[in-house]
């Protein structure tokens, strides 16, 4: 009897757990087939208006075609960056980041659903041909790029070198719209360069980010021992690759975040953090950006006003802080899609905000008033001064020869009143020299 009533005492616990969890495992249940069913529907949905797409439509479509206009209408209804690869785009994204091409040399973005130039790139026929950053493309040759993607006015702007294009631009400030004629060229690009203002300011331009900035910067700094102040110029930057922004930012902060990106998975979560054995100097920096400044320019200029570590100057930046990966859907198609947001130091976000500088300069030249008499007694040295080249013949033309290119790497007065945003980072430079030097 004894026993009976365990077994019968474990059938009642049996059964109580049996009663108790019945409705919490049914409710689950309801809840994954209402999910399962919510799912085929909308498949079935989607497949019906294919048919009759398919079988009514004014012209003959077939059931590819309108798998891929699908396919691409729903990507470009994620965001402006997310994209699904046609075997053609494909292959140009291929031929974008591994070969040679004949280009425009801009990039360009999606802004209020407007394909618009983040930057021309320095030296480039876009530049050459007085694209500025913000413009917004309204046609390509006749083509509008209203709906276009991304993708497609890259594949259409990329040509055969040497051959014709033309662009009609909408530019702020300018009652109509602009007529721009480029000549496709092959873009080659000198991501870093460095000039010298003054006795002690080092000048570094970096115009995108490709695999060589890092050693670049490096290189330009160990070249200048002299140098007690540093600008960094990343205006119309359009960005590149991460590891070299990260690098970048490395070489002046010696601890914490440098930047994390966060997505809907942990496994796409990251974070980047400073290294103290990659500093280089602690020397006062100014750093200079504007609307053309995107993604790992605005990694950089971010995470060096978030650690403290420099003055922004200049003009709010692009606002471009996603990551994108390819993802191969067939050997031939491939998606390319957003799966993380990139967040500076401070948590806050890049994407769609950009980076507001410490100090707002809008662009243009310092108003100064000349001096009639000084410009008479230049005009007049000028004038001796080949007067005397004509006396010392070979010897002058040398030293002229010698003086033109040491110039190249010196930003005159002259130069830095015809940008007032470099002039007032230099200011700014010279006043933390001097502060630096009191403590």
């Amino acid at each position: 009897m004894k026993n009976l009533r365990y077994i019968a005492l474990g059938f009642l616990a049996t059964c109580g757990v049996l009663i108790f969890s019945t409705p919490a495992l049914v409710a689950k249940e309801n809840s994954a087939q209402k999910k399962e069913t919510s799912r085929l529907e909308a498949l079935a949905k989607f497949t019906k208006v294919i048919s009759i797409t398919e079988k009514y439509y004014v012209d003959k479509v077939t059931i590819e075609d309108l798998i891929d206009k699908a396919l691409k209408g729903m990507m470009e209804n994620l965001d402006a960056h997310s994209a699904y690869l046609t075997a053609s785009d494909f292959d140009n994204l291929k031929v974008q980041t591994d070969g040679e091409f004949g280009g425009l040399g801009i990039t360009v973005g999606m802004k209020d659903g407007a394909l618009t130039v983040i930057a021309p790139i320095e030296g480039t026929p876009a530049d050459k041909a007085g694209l500025k950053a913000g413009d917004i493309i309204l046609k390509i040759n006749d083509k509008s790029t209203l709906n276009m993607t991304i993708d497609e006015a890259v594949s259409i702007m990329r040509g055969k070198v040497g051959t014709p294009i033309d662009l009609t631009i909408v530019r702020e400030g300018v009652n109509k719209p602009l007529q721009v004629h480029i000549i496709r060229g092959i873009i080659k690009i000198d991501s870093v360069y460095d000039k010298k203002i003054g006795d002690n300011i080092l000048y570094i331009r970096i115009t995108s980010f490709d695999k060589k900035v890092v050693k670049g910067v490096k290189k330009a700094i160990k070249n200048a021992p002299w140098a007690k102040g540093l600008i960094i110029d990343l205006r119309n930057n359009p960005g590149g690759l991460l590891d070299q922004a990260v690098g970048t930012v490395d070489m002046f902060v010696d601890h914490g975040v440098i930047v994390s990106q966060k997505g809907r998975y942990k496994r796409d979560d990251k974070v980047y953090k400073a290294n103290s054995s990659a500093t280089i100097t602690h020397m006062p920096m100014v750093v200079l950006v504007n609307g053309g400044s995107a993604s790992a320019s605005e990694i950089v200029s971010g995470a060096l006003q978030d650690h403290k570590r420099a003055v922004l100057v200049g003009e709010k930046t692009f606002g471009k802080g996603s990551v994108q990966v390819v993802l191969p859907i067939t050997e031939k198609e491939a998606l390319k899609l957003t799966i993380a947001r990139y967040y500076l130091p401070s948590g806050r976000t890049i994407q769609a905000v950009g980076v507001t500088p410490d100090i707002t300069v809008l662009p243009g030249e310092v108003k100064t008033h000349k001096n009639d008499f000084m410009l008479k007694e230049a005009e007049l040295k000028q004038h001796l001064k080949k007067e005397l080249e004509k006396v010392d013949g070979k010897k002058a033309k040398k030293a002229k020869k010698e003086t033109k290119k040491s110039k190249k790497k010196i930003i005159t007065e002259e130069q830095l009143q015809k940008d007032l945003q470099l002039k007032e980072g230099v200011d700014i430079i010279k006043a933390l020299i001097i502060t630096k030097g009191a403590k």
